[in-house]
């Protein structure tokens, strides 16, 4: 049975690897460059692979393809893959298929990475045998391939969500949905919808669904499956229907234990930390941790890069580093945990955005926008005609030089970019990393950074 693979990143090469050891004809292909370590995986394990273009076909005569979550379906090889009826599916619903494991997977719009850490680092710490995998951490399949464990905590995109059909989750969370990737879409919100709904798909009465309460979508949507198991909801406040809720300063929840813990014992701060707190607690309560862990988890856990990552104090003015707001959403929890005025950076590849959500927060909390793009015409459009002060740039340096013009002793300059990083940078880790790098150039060279 011949399996082609399409993307020769992190999934793509451990879908590969562990396709081999199970006995495949496999072949990978990559349109773009493939990263040196990746050819070496590659090499080491005698796979055949090319870069840089598609031969049709060695990838149209396979009985299955593996697909890179990036990769649209609108791609030419893909279409045509599709006209084809060749069954495609993502790393992870091959993966799953070899092992075992127990998995609890999150999902959502917003909040995804930093629960599935803190998730992660609960179980780690009580103990458990436990992998890192989907959107972060190491491939899954290269994990059940080389040291396959009892449990896996995975992020999932809504990419990877489309090309799952078999797989199950043990325990499911669902943090929220909000208009993101609509490009991806056809610009469809209901689109959007159902395909973060599938992270419930195949679940038997002994799972668990965990979900935010409050969100638009979930509980509507919520009536039209009948697959879900035990649910578990969580909200800002208590109600009749919540299980995890705030009151009086404290996080409390009714199953599957009582538990109760004071938001100032958490580690991470703002609204929606409490709430990717409780959704964290829930699933760790329900996987079997022990309370104590839980709480010891909770308060020590470090935080994730690039999502409200301090990155520093220089000259009187703050940075804070949330390149990982690549939607709306993302930005109006980042500008709601600010307390001092703002210097906002946005701009990058929009995905079909709308301001709005986030036009209070600026008028109440921005000093100033800064727009960093190639194309900076929506913004410019949008913000322009409110009345908001702005500043245009096309790039990191320059960008930052606008900030700190802009921004007095004791303001913070906030990258939290609505956007994708794509027009700019390789991805938006590099574009964090680049505005880290930045600040500290700035911290050390003061006004020959500047530019004044």
């Amino acid at each position: 049975m011949r399996i082609a693979i399409l993307g020769a990143g992190e999934s793509g090469v451990g879908a590969a690897i562990l396709a081999q050891q199970k006995g495949f004809e496999v072949f990978v292909s990559d349109k773009g460059h493939i990263a040196e370590q990746y050819k070496n995986m590659l090499n080491q394990y005698g796979l055949q692979w090319e870069e840089g273009h598609h031969t049709e076909e060695r990838i149209l005569n396979a009985d299955e393809i593996i697909k890179s979550p990036g990769i649209p379906d609108t791609a030419p090889i893909v279409a045509k893959a599709i006209a084809k009826a060749i069954p495609i599916i993502s790393e992870i619903e091959f993966a799953g298929r070899y092992t075992k494991a127990r998995k609890i997977c999150i999902t959502g719009s917003n909040g995804k990475t930093t629960t599935t850490s803190l998730i992660y680092h609960i179980l780690k710490k009580a103990g458990f045998d436990v992998g890192l995998a989907g959107n972060i951490g190491r491939s899954m399949a290269l994990q059940v391939a080389q040291n396959d464990r009892e449990w896996y905590v995975i992020e999932l995109s809504s990419f990877q969500l489309d090309n799952m059909y078999d797989f199950r989750a043990d325990i499911a969370v669902l943090l929220n949905i909000t208009p993101d990737h609509l490009d991806r879409y056809n610009y469809c919100m209901q689109n959007y919808v159902e395909s973060k709904m599938r992270i419930i798909r195949n679940q038997r009465q002994s799972d668990a669904f965990i979900f935010w309460e409050g969100d638009e979508y979930i509980s509507k949507e919520l009536k039209k499956h009948d697959e879900t198991g035990e649910i578990y909801s969580f909200s800002d406040e208590k109600s009749p229907a919540s299980i995890a809720f705030v009151e009086d300063g404290v996080m409390r929840l009714l199953a599957p234990f009582n538990f109760e813990m004071q938001l100032q014992e958490l580690s991470l701060r703002g609204r929606h930390n409490v709430r990717n707190a409780m959704a964290a607690a829930l699933a760790t309560l329900r996987a079997g941790v022990a309370p104590e862990a839980v709480r010891s988890g909770l308060s020590d856990f470090p935080g994730v890069e690039h999502r409200l990552q301090n990155a520093g104090t220089a000259h009187g003015i703050h940075f804070i580093n949330d390149s990982k707001a690549t939607n709306v959403d993302a930005c109006y929890y980042a500008l709601d945990a600010m307390h001092a005025p703002v210097v906002l950076i946005l701009g990058g590849l929009d995905k079909g955005n709308d301001y709005n959500e986030i036009m209070p927060l600026v008028k109440e909390k921005c000093r100033a926008l800064v727009f960093m793009g190639v194309d900076n015409q929506k913004l410019k459009k949008f913000f322009g005609e409110k009345g908001i002060f702005y500043a245009e740039t096309c790039s990191m340096d320059e960008c930052m030089k606008a900030c700190v013009r802009l921004a007095h002793p004791g303001d913070t300059v906030l990258l939290s970019p609505c956007c994708a990083s794509f027009d700019l940078f390789r991805n938006m880790e590099d574009r964090g990393e680049q505005f880290m790098e930045w600040v500290k150039r700035f911290a050390h060279e003061g006004k020959e950074v500047e530019g004044k």
